[in-house]
C-alpha cells in the first residue's frame, strides 16, 4: 500500500516540539515531505536557533513516522532559518540585524547585564548569528563580561567594525573610552551615543542583537523605544518586592511605546549552600513569577545566586561558554530558546520587501 502525504502529515501532528509546545504541522515547521514507494524524506525547520534539540526532535519524528505500515527508510532533516519579525510602526530595521532584543530592568544590581551576556552566549550555542551592544553609556560592563581588550577598527573612516568574542560581535562604549575614565555627558549626549554606536557599526548577518540597557527608565530606554527597532524586550528582576516595584515601571514603559514583552526573568531566585546543601530563597520567592501573572507575560525562568556565575562573568569567560555542560549553562539555553520562540511566534517583517510592479497594456 502506498505511503501518502496526508498520512505522513497526519501522523507528524502528534509530535509536538518540547520547545514551542506546538505539533511540527501546526507551526508550519515540516517542509519538502519527498516519497519514494515506501521510502519518506522531509524536513523540519524550526523558527528559534535550537542545535541541542535537532538530535531529540530528529528522533521523534522518525519515531513517528516509523509507525507508518510498510515504511522504509525514514531520512529527516532539522534545521533553523531565523526572519525578521515586525518592530515599532514607522522604525526602520538595521541593515545587518534581522531582530533585536533588549534586556532590561528596573533597577541595577539585579545582574542583568550577566544575563544579557549570558543570553547572547546561549543564543549562539544554539546556532544563531549573534551580536551584543553594550548600551549601558555610563557604566559599561560587557568588554570586562567579554574579556575584550583593544580598540575597534574603522575601515572607512565612517563606520566601525564590532569586537569579537566567544563567537559574539560587540560593541561598547567601553571599546573607545579609558576604563576609568566617568562619562559626564547630559541626556543629549547620551542618546547620541547610543545611536551612533547602533547605527555605526557594521554588523554582519546577524540572527539577534542583544541589547543591554542601563537600568531605569530614562533618555536611553526612550531613545531605543523611540529610534530603534526593538523586537522585543526582557525584563530582568530578584525577587525582591523592592526591585519588582522598578521592574513593573520597565514593564509598563516598554508596553506604553508598543515593544512586545517577551518574558521575565528572576536572577538570584535561590541560593544553595556550597557546603551543607541548604537551599534558601535570600531575597524572598515567586516575585517576578507572580509579576509575570499580573501582566499576562511569560515566566522565563528562575536562576540561582551562584559564585561561579560572578567568577565566571568577571574573568570574561561566563557560564555559557565556561562550563557549557552545567545544569546553570542548560537554564541559560532553555531561557534562551524561549525567547526565541517568543520572537518567531511574532508576526513577521516585509518592510525591506519591493512591492511587485506589473505593466500592463491597458
Amino acid at each position: 500500500m502506498a505511503i501518502s502525504e496526508l498520512q505522513v502529515n497526519t501522523l507528524l501532528k502528534s509530535v509536538i516540539d518540547p520547545n514551542t509546545h506546538k505539533d511540527i504541522v501546526t507551526s508550519k515547521a515540516v517542509r519538502n515531505i519527498s516519497i519514494h514507494g515506501q521510502d519518506v524524506a522531509l524536513e523540519v525547520v524550526l523558527g528559534y536557533p535550537g542545535r541541542t534539540q535537532f538530535a531529540l526532535i530528529k528522533k521523534m519524528v522518525e519515531d513517528a513516522l516509523k509507525a507508518l505500515p510498510g515504511v522504509g527508510k525514514v531520512a529527516v532533516e532539522v534545521s533553523t532559518k531565523i526572519v525578521s519579525r515586525s518592530v515599532q510602526r514607522g522604525v526602520k530595521l538595521i541593515p545587518g540585524v534581522k531582530n533585536i532584543i533588549a534586556v532590561a530592568s528596573g533597577k541595577g544590581g539585579v545582574g542583568k547585564s550577566t544575563t544579557a551576556v549570558n543570553l547572547a552566549l546561549a543564543l549562539a550555542a544554539e546556532g544563531a548569528s549573534v551580536g551584543m551592544l553594550d548600551a549601558d553609556i555610563y557604566g559599561p560592563s560587557q568588554p570586562t563580561m567579554l574579556g575584550i581588550h583593544g580598540r575597534p577598527e574603522s575601515r572607512d573612516g565612517k563606520t566601525l567594525e564590532p569586537m569579537e568574542a566567544h563567537g559574539l560581535q560587540v560593541m561598547s562604549i567601553g571599546f573607545l573610552i579609558d576604563a576609568e575614565t566617568p562619562m559626564v555627558w547630559r541626556g543629549p549626549m547620551v542618546t547620541q551615543a547610543l545611536e551612533q554606536l547602533l547605527n555605526d557599526t557594521r554588523w554582519r548577518d546577524l540572527d539577534y542583537l542583544v541589547v543591554d540597557l542601563p537600568p531605569g527608565t530614562g533618555d536611553i530606554q526612550l531613545t531605543l523605544a523611540q529610534k530603534v527597532p526593538v523586537t522585543g524586550a526582557v525584563i530582568v528582576t530578584t525577587p525582591q518586592d523592592i526591585a519588582l516595584i522598578d521592574a513593573r515601571k520597565g514593564f509598563k514603559m516598554f508596553e506604553k511605546v508598543g515593544i512586545p514583552i517577551l518574558g521575565v526573568v528572576e536572577n538570584m531566585s535561590t541560593h544553595i549552600c556550597t557546603k551543607c546543601g541548604h537551599e534558601e530563597h535570600i531575597f524572598g520567592s515567586g516575585g517576578a513569577e507572580k509579576m509575570a501573572v499580573d501582566y499576562t507575560a511569560e515566566f522565563l525562568g528562575a536562576l540561582p545566586l551562584n559564585m561561579g556565575i560572578r567568577e565566571q562573568a568577571d574573568s570574561g569567560n561566563p557560564t555559557v561558554v565556561a562550563m557549557p555542560d552545567s545544569r546553570i549553562a542548560e537554564m541559560y539555553r532553555e531561557i534562551a530558546r524561549r525567547v526565541a520562540v517568543k520572537i518567531g511566534d511574532l508576526a513577521q517583517d516585509h518592510s525591506n520587501a519591493f512591492p511587485k510592479i506589473v505593466i500592463q497594456n491597458t
